[in-house]
């Protein structure tokens, strides 16, 4: 009976290892080589979604296994920067294209192409951010958001309004607003403008801007977003890092806390949670043969 005791132990200690190790989530998940991504969403489950910039795809896969394929083929005249999942559909971020692109997160078809800009000058629509009623979207070349409004369930509008900042922003030299965020009531948004490395909270009906104090510091690099709570991750591209920070209740100030890192970090551009990790991509900007690169996502402990 001893010996039986001893034999059936061992085997629940397999099966129990055995288990443990398919629930494993990988530290680093493979994207298609040459697929030259930017944003990030998760969605249901342990699902993720990341574009690729100069096609428009959109690659599909498991946190969990790590595996994955392309849910939207590219296509001439679009492009996927930031990307975001809500209530079944991706919003995504055009850049020079100007549009938005709104897709069924699970047959990828496209349910809405939106011109945001128009008129004369560039455009680079950088990254969005969804609350209950609209979707926000940045531009790195105007001093403006785009508001796509929401219909029943979140529904797309085939129109986008303009929603011009005042305030503290300032439109600067170079690459300006980047990565966004909203509060979960959606009327407060946070953006970060790349060029200087300040923060700002913008109010989503009439784009006031202020300026976030972080004690005379500042973020370069800043990129995508991410806020819980009190607590925002900025990440800080080309430097291989994200900035950690705590904001005060009011979003009127806050502190750098600390920073994470990786060695596996490679120009990360975008992040998103999913339990108490946190996934950024490497888009790899300044690779000499992108089209030929290989790129993944990351997964660190936020």
């Amino acid at each position: 009976m001893r010996r039986m005791f001893l034999v059936l132990t061992a085997l629940s200690v397999v099966l129990v290892t055995t288990a443990a190790a398919k629930t494993t989530f990988p530290e680093t998940i493979p994207l298609p080589t040459g697929f030259q991504p930017e944003g990030i969403a998760i969605g249901n489950g342990t699902t993720f979604y990341v574009g690729s910039i100069p096609t428009g795809a959109v690659y599909r896969g498991s946190l969990r296994t790590g595996t994955g394929t392309v849910l939207v083929p590219g296509a001439a005249g679009r492009a996927a920067i930031g990307i975001e999942f809500d209530r079944g559909r991706l919003f995504v971020a055009g850049g020079p294209t100007g549009k938005a692109f709104v897709y069924d997160a699970s047959s990828g078809a496209l349910i809405r192409e939106v011109q945001l800009a128009t008129g004369t000058g560039g455009t680079f629509v950088n990254d969005v951010v969804v609350t209950k009623t609209a979707a926000y979207f940045t531009d790195s070349q105007r001093a403006v958001l785009y508001r796509l409004p929401l219909g029943s369930g979140g529904a797309p509008s085939a129109t986008a309004g303009v929603v011009p900042l005042t305030g503290d922003y300032q439109q600067v030299a170079g690459f300006n607003l980047n990565g966004i965020d909203a509060t979960p009531d959606g009327k407060t948004l946070v953006v970060v403008q790349t060029a200087t490395g300040k923060l700002f909270t913008v109010e989503a009906a009439t784009g006031v801007s202020s300026e976030i104090e972080l004690g005379g510091r500042t973020l370069p690099n800043g990129d995508g977003l991410l806020l819980l709570g009190r607590t925002l991750y900025v990440v800080q591209n080309r430097l291989n890092t994200i900035a950690v920070v705590r904001l005060a209740g009011d979003l009127s100030s806050g502190s750098v806390t600390r920073t994470i890192t990786d060695p596996d970090f490679d120009v990360p551009t975008t992040i998103d949670r999913f339990g108490n990790h946190l996934y950024a991509v490497n888009a790899r900007f300044g690779n000499p043969a992108p089209t030929t690169a290989t790129y993944a996502v990351v997964k660190v402990r936020r």
